[in-house]
């Protein structure tokens, strides 16, 4: 009954307007108020600190700086021995084959890979029975998403949409829930074919950002952007490194990645709901590289 009540709630209440009221929130500077909700939410969360660069609370002025805080050099090795390393702190929610154009969601729900990619049929027809993996990111874990191997960026989408939780709960009860919320879609040449790294919002999201664009919304206009980038080796080419930063989430969300056909395997360990950590294995060539 209580769970039947808090997806009601996630239709009936304005999502926008509360995630805009978080985002102004969470960027204010008040001095011991910010310190006090920053000490709540660690205690209540359980957020290891001594992962973090700065450990001292009061070295945070505001909530989203303590939110998207870096963390030490050493506290995730990037595995050399691993083709691609995983790019997110949390947890896998599903992981396999998107089947006749279909991504598990959660059991009794999957969504289109044309929904997820905003309609481009050009570019769902790039990972038709490929592999898919998506990672969600609890209120407790480092809200910094990194990039599972080399790769050089071609083309950034912005879909707006709708703004429902993304935690195991919704993602069980909503259907559609990553095709209808708010994402920005990266689409990378990568050595194992074409890679997509898609950041989903959420409500209390404030904000998405990338490293080459800085904030990508808000502001919400309701309308889909796309921006494009030359190739590797051409003049004003984007490429990041196995391992490096590529964006981060102020407050949680998910990242679900899409791979073409046969050009990845997944670590065997891998399965829903197992824990997951930036650097470590994700998964191995399945198919000779340097074939972009």
């Amino acid at each position: 009954m209580l769970d039947r009540i808090k997806i009601k709630l996630q239709y009936w209440l304005p999502k926008i307007w509360l995630t805009r009221l978080a985002g102004w929130g969470a960027d204010k500077r008040a001095g011991a108020l910010t310190k006090l909700v920053i000490s709540l939410f660690v205690r209540c969360y359980k957020v290891n600190m001594q992962e973090a660069q700065r450990p001292d609370l009061s070295a945070y002025a505001t909530f989203n700086e303590f939110f998207v805080r870096p963390l030490r050099a050493d506290a995730r090795p990037i595995d050399p021995q691993a083709d691609l390393v995983l790019p997110a702190d949390g947890a896998i929610s599903q992981l396999g084959r998107i089947s006749a154009g279909k991504i598990l969601q959660a059991k009794h729900h999957d969504y289109t890979l044309e929904a997820l990619l905003a309609g481009n049929y050009l570019l769902a027809d790039r990972f038709r029975d490929g592999q898919f993996a998506t990672t969600y990111l609890s209120p407790s874990d480092y809200h910094r998403v990194h990039m599972p191997c080399d790769g050089v960026l071609r083309e950034m989408i912005y879909v707006p949409g709708d703004l429902f939780s993304v935690n195991p709960l919704t993602a069980a009860s909503v259907p559609n829930l990553f095709a209808r919320n708010e994402r920005i879609i990266c689409l990378f040449d990568t050595d194992f074919g074409p890679m997509a790294q898609i950041l989903v919002g959420a409500t209390i999201v404030g904000s998405i950002e990338t490293v080459w664009a800085g904030t990508v919304t808000p502001p919400r206009e309701g309308i889909i952007k796309r921006w494009t980038w030359p190739a590797q080796g051409e003049e004003g080419a984007i490429s990041l490194a196995k391992g490096a930063e590529m964006g981060r989430f102020k407050l949680g969300s998910t990242v679900i990645n899409l791979f073409a056909a046969g050009r990845v395997r997944f670590a065997a360990d891998l399965h829903s709901h197992s824990i997951t950590r930036v650097g470590a294995p994700f998964a191995q060539a399945a198919a000779p590289v340097n074939t972009p």
